[in-house]
């Protein structure tokens, strides 16, 4: 049998290590996950994860340095791919951090700030573990039950334009879209690396999915 190759994207912003060893810690003896910074490996590669962490300005100068915006353009459109906190993001199509800035327009919406006025009792950014509401089934929900715990760090969140591309939300004083997903597509503001059972099992059915 052929081996599958899963990519982790390498742009110099992301959890890269957690990321690729919760992924090895679930793969098959079928599947090889290798970190990598080569436009050619994710070109040829079977599944691409996309983490990030940081602001959007400077992930987005990071991709384009690093010649990997079309690499993930390209990747998002056509086989399994996972994005993580920033790796969600920077997909939208604007980013209100930094006082403005253009991302990726792979799922057309915006990235807002959290407004807290009225939960004085809440900090900025949220931090720590919260449930996840599945809103809609997916491959990639198998075996978690609803309502997870998944641990999240940022202090901006995703409002996608398309309410089907809703899959789960967490509630920080408001509820936010924490889940978005489009056809081969899932992106995730928590960090499954750091999750528990609950992250490994979400890379365990990321690395079976075949993008359907």
């Amino acid at each position: 049998m052929d081996q599958r190759l899963v990519a982790v994207v390498d742009y110099g912003m992301g959890n890269l290590r957690s990321v690729s060893k919760a992924a090895e810690h679930m793969a098959d003896a079928q599947t090889r996950v290798i970190v990598t910074q080569d436009p050619q490996v994710i070109h040829n590669a079977d599944a691409v994860i996309f983490p990030g962490q940081g602001a959007a300005r400077a992930c987005m100068q990071a991709l384009e340095n690093t010649g990997m915006i079309e690499p993930i353009k390209r990747a998002a459109q056509e086989k399994p791919f996972l994005g993580i906190c920033m790796g969600l993001q920077v997909l939208m199509s604007h980013s209100d951090e930094n006082g403005g800035v253009d991302c990726l327009n792979i799922i057309p919406g915006k990235v807002t700030q959290f407004d807290l006025s009225s939960y004085p009792e809440l900090k900025m950014p949220h931090m720590g573990w919260n449930q996840i509401h599945q809103t809609q089934d997916h491959p990639l929900w198998h075996a978690i039950p609803q309502d997870s715990r998944f641990y999240y760090v940022h202090s901006y969140y995703v409002v996608p334009e398309n309410p089907s591309t809703l899959f789960g939300e967490t509630t920080h004083g408001q509820t936010f879209p924490a889940v978005l997903s489009t056809h081969n597509l899932f992106a995730i503001q928590a960090h499954p690396e750091k999750s528990a059972e609950h992250g490994l099992q979400l890379f365990k059915n990321f690395l079976s999915w075949n993008g359907h």
